[in-house]
């Protein structure tokens, strides 16, 4: 099918670095190396990469308030992180939000290699804190050659890193709008064969509406050790406790009214505020990571995990108490050799996870649990294999070919129901066996220059909470989404690497497409649709305007002080629209994709002079977003202005940074995650008004 789409400019999220002191002069930077990307497991550098992969890092993340991602993903085109309530993150990748009313739906995660996606395919992001995330890559599309199921895409979390001959203790905290108080620690030392990193972060917030408060508390240790001249240890802790209040959509005219109020409650009905609606969870988690290079040229790495959950939540009506436990694993063989007189790198390997959940339904008695309604016993595998090969072809051109064996099977019990006998009863669901091959060839014209093609497939079945929703129904008829992915992009640069852009397009065609709905009582339900067809560009566009390298005496200190102004933008054009789509008696073929909206922008500027002060203001634009399958109701579009400053600075081993900033600048009344094709046009999720923060961090270095 032809692709007609405006192309605009682009991307570039190379990022400035911290401004320390001033040294005497001895040399002077040209250029920041380019760094590798993680991306299909071959490590190459982004420009030999034949994929749409979004790259963010703390720098990008230090350029936004402290208390959430948001704003820092959605710098990336094509990639949308909302907040239904107060840490109630909604991803998506290319309209993947139609299936992701609440948490993450159809996006693989991982943290720091680490499976992060649950074996019953639901992602608590929630449990992450913007002050342990060193490094984001988003892989957009299906990518099911190296990360088994999904049509969304993959996203890959982690930790920063510890340089070697660091040691380093910090201290911060930050006070804001909407009774915003917010500390961390941080502890890390490193040498050339072992680093350990500790990092504590608290966050208490009242919340701009009404029934929206949080609480979180979140650890984490990273440790990594060179055990042999061929063998390299890791392990990772995450511990979250998190609490946060749940304040329900509003119709449009409660939110015309008072966009902070809560969900009301009714004659027949209480609302969120009588029924203490809230979301609580303490979750660890703990993996494990063994590297072995048998050669310069083999080597194999290994990755265990094991987690555990425990989760309250009172809904309008039921109140779910979950328990839960995980395990799995993820191995891959990397072989590197000439073929021809050419580079050949093959890799293997596969994935296992496994889960058991007791989940719990009460009666929700104003905020506590009544009458048991049921008792489910809930068992989850899912695994897959996988094996890809990269071979570099005359003329600069590099083929991959890459494919995945997926397997996933659900086994629900219900040992206890207090609606209908008898007690027990079983539901297994063991999904076809599905392979999915990705191809692509990607020419490098120059080191400037690059561009390349892909077609990929995707299988995504329904999560666990798809098939069994918060009301206890199981829905066994639900089945997987099954898509094709065309893409062809182009990325280089230009004036000696000071202006670099990025511009791709593609055509996903999604079959047996999973939409979602809400009934009067707040419960979300799935159902598949016949086709959609989801076309578009991302661009995006990054510059420095201004450029003045400072004086530098010794390689620690290669990226030292300076005056920088970097432009940059990202843009996003989404032609997403359903095929064969009928609804009862009404045909909704052709209507536009609910949830997703035909156009994004992010845009700002990054300055810092040799004194440590900067300066990083933005913009970001959504246009409407339709709101249900039929187009009939909207949310209208915003634009939405921010800005972050401060000054940084080191004396001696004494390290400072003072800092404050402003988000939604201009007090706009807009919707951020609306609940889409909610019973009683309760659509709307008010987005915080005008909001300050300010903060300092205290650091010793040596």
């Amino acid at each position: 099918m032809p692709l007609r789409y405006l192309l605009l400019l682009s991307l570039g999220l190379l990022q400035l670095p911290a401004r320390a002191q001033t040294r005497p002069d001895t040399t002077r930077i040209v250029a920041l190396p380019e760094v590798p990307v993680t991306g299909y497991g071959q490590r190459l550098p982004l420009r030999r990469t034949a994929a749409a992969i979004g790259v963010i890092d703390a720098r990008v993340i230090a350029q936004f308030s402290p208390t959430a991602l948001t704003q820092a993903v959605n710098t990336l085109p094509g990639v949308r992180l909302e907040e239904r309530a107060t840490a109630s993150y909604r991803l998506s990748i290319r309209g993947s939000s139609l299936r992701s009313p609440f948490g993450v739906r159809n996006v693989k995660v991982y943290y720091n290699g680490i499976p992060f996606t649950e074996a019953g395919g639901s992602t608590p992001l929630n449990l992450l804190d913007p002050a342990i995330i060193g490094r984001l890559e988003v892989l957009k599309g299906p990518a099911g050659s190296v990360y088994g199921a999904g049509t969304g895409g993959v996203a890959l979390f982690g930790t920063p890193a510890v340089a070697a001959g660091v040691s380093r203790v910090a201290v911060g905290a930050t006070v804001g709008s909407y009774g915003l108080l917010r500390s961390t620690i941080t502890a890390e030392t490193g040498s050339a064969t072992s680093s350990i990193r500790a990092q504590y972060a608290h966050q208490s917030l009242d919340g701009y509406r009404q029934q929206s408060a949080l609480q979180r508390d979140v650890f984490a240790l990273d440790t990594r050790t060179v055990a042999g001249p061929k063998t390299t240890l890791a392990a990772h802790l995450l511990y979250t406790d998190i609490s946060y209040q749940l304040p329900g959509g509003l119709t449009r005219a409660q939110y015309a009214a008072d966009p902070r109020q809560a969900r009301p409650g009714t004659a027949t009905a209480p609302g969120t505020v009588a029924q203490k609606a809230f979301y609580a969870s303490r979750t660890g988690l703990l993996g494990l990571t063994h590297e072995y290079r048998f050669t310069d040229k083999l080597e194999l790495q290994t990755t265990l995990y094991g987690s555990g959950t425990v989760i309250r939540t009172p809904y309008l009506v039921d109140y779910e108490r979950n328990t839960g436990v995980g395990v799995g694993g993820r191995t891959a063989l990397s072989y590197r050799t000439l073929l021809a007189g050419r580079v050949l790198r093959v890799q293997g390997g596969g994935e296992f996870q496994a889960g058991f959940t007791d989940g719990r339904s009460y009666q929700n008695n104003g905020g506590t649990p009544g009458a048991l309604r049921y008792n489910d016993e809930i068992a989850t595998t899912t695994g897959f294999a996988f094996a890809q090969a990269d071979y570099s072809l005359p003329a600069d051109f590099q083929l991959t070919v890459a494919a995945s064996y997926n397997r996933l099977r659900y086994r629900i019990a219900r040992v206890s129901n207090a609606a209908t006998q008898p007690n027990d009863y079983q539901l297994s669901r063991d999904f076809q066996p599905v392979v999915s091959p990705r191809v692509a060839l990607l020419r490098e014209f120059s080191p400037n220059l690059s561009v390349y093609a892909s077609v990929s497939t995707g299988f995504s079945p329904p999560t666990l909470d798809e098939i069994r929703t918060s009301d206890g129904r199981i829905n066994g008829d639900l089945q997987a989404e099954r898509g094709t992915s065309y893409e062809v992009g182009a990325r280089g640069n230009f004036f000696a690497n000071k202006l670099t852009y990025e511009v791709n397009i593609f055509d996903l065609e999604l079959r047996q497409t999973i939409v979602s709905s809400t009934t009067d009582q707040g419960i979300v339900v799935f159902r598949n649709t016949g086709s959609t067809h989801q076309r578009g560009l991302e661009a995006a566009l990054s510059g420095w305007l201004w450029r003045e390298t400072g004086p530098i005496s010794s390689p620690e200190n290669a990226q030292a002080a300076g005056r920088d102004l970097r432009a940059w933008a990202s843009y996003a054009y989404n032609n997403f629209r359903f095929g064969s789509y009928t609804s009862g008696t009404t045909d909704l073929s052709g209507n536009r994709l609910t949830g997703t909206t035909p156009h994004t922008l992010s845009a700002g500027l990054d300055f810092s002079e040799r004194l440590g002060f900067y300066l990083s203001p933005s913009l970001s634009h959504q246009a409407r977003i339709v709101l249900n399958d039929a187009n009939t109701e909207e949310a209208a579009g915003y634009w939405v202005f921010g800005a972050r400053g401060g000054w940084r600075r080191s004396f001696g081993h004494l390290e400072t940074n003072i800092y404050g900033g402003i988000d939604n600048a201009t007090d706009r009344n807009y919707s951020l995650g609306n609940d889409l094709n909610a019973f009683g046009g309760r659509y709307f999720q008010p987005a915080p008004g005008r909001a300050w923060y300010a903060g300092a961090q205290v650091g010793w270095r040596w």
